[in-house]
């Protein structure tokens, strides 16, 4: 399988999935042209899209795509029905695409009714998780977003983590300020800023780099706790979740 990160919009990354006889698996398409273009170039004929929200930035080139390729299905939760979703999904079912079964994981927070695709070793995770961060809370609440972030940490640490923006070298400043010593942050920022001055994707991510430097799946260490709560100490990790993704808003 080939995987491939289309640039689009400002920040966002439209993900491609091939495999050798030139069939594609689209994931939140937030305009069809440079899509079309990467397909076209390269004759490759997409057979499935997946959408993991219904924000217009992940869903907006549906229709245009739809417009060339007519019968391909569209899987997305409930929340994207009116935006080009023709097959529903809900959490546990499996969609198989390119002889892949892939695993939808229900991973609200962002959105109330946001998803997330899992076949090995690849996780679309839309704006759920992020390199070094995680999706704002617009719809659900803290306690959802934290739950959702732990599903994702309870796959394997090789997990390719595809989320959909290049917004890892900002979520690093954070992580470094809220976890200082933390060395895996220090050497990673150094890493990124190079890929980035060269006009690199940060992305896919893995798992097991996550756990190392992304705050928001470190809800645990000491060092953050005492960072961010002072005297006032939470009694769950969930809490600590919540002051952290205020602290990052505010940021």
């Amino acid at each position: 399988m080939t995987l491939i990160a289309i640039p689009a919009m400002k920040d966002n990354y439209i993900w491609v999935l091939s495999n050798l006889q030139r069939e594609s698996i689209i994931i939140d398409p937030g305009i069809a042209r440079p899509v079309l273009d990467y397909l076209t170039k390269n004759n490759i004929t997409p057979k499935t899209i997946l959408l993991t929200h219904h924000h217009n930035d992940h869903v907006g080139g549906v229709y245009d795509i739809l417009e060339q390729y007519p019968n391909i299905p569209v899987y997305g939760p409930l929340e994207t029905l009116n935006k080009g979703c023709t097959s529903p999904v809900l959490a546990n079912d499996k969609i198989i695409a390119l002889d892949i079964i892939f695993q939808v994981l229900y991973v609200p927070g962002h959105t109330l009714g946001h998803l997330a695709y899992y076949a090995v070793p690849y996780l679309f995770c839309g704006d759920a998780l992020f390199s070094a961060g995680c999706g704002r809370i617009l719809e659900g609440t803290p306690q959802q977003m934290y739950s959702s972030l732990q599903i994702i940490a309870r796959l394997p640490n090789n997990t390719l983590i595809c989320c959909a923006h290049e917004y890892t070298e900002s979520n690093l400043r954070f992580a470094r300020f809220v976890l200082s010593k933390n060395k895996s942050i220090q050497e990673y920022q150094r890493k990124v800023r190079t890929l980035r001055f060269q006009n690199q994707p940060t992305l896919p991510s893995s798992l097991k780099l996550e756990k190392d430097i992304n705050p928001f799946l470190r809800c645990h260490d000491n060092d953050l706790e005492l960072n961010i709560s002072c005297s006032n100490r939470p009694d769950s990790a969930w809490k600590i979740f919540a002051l952290l993704r205020e602290m990052k808003d505010l940021f």
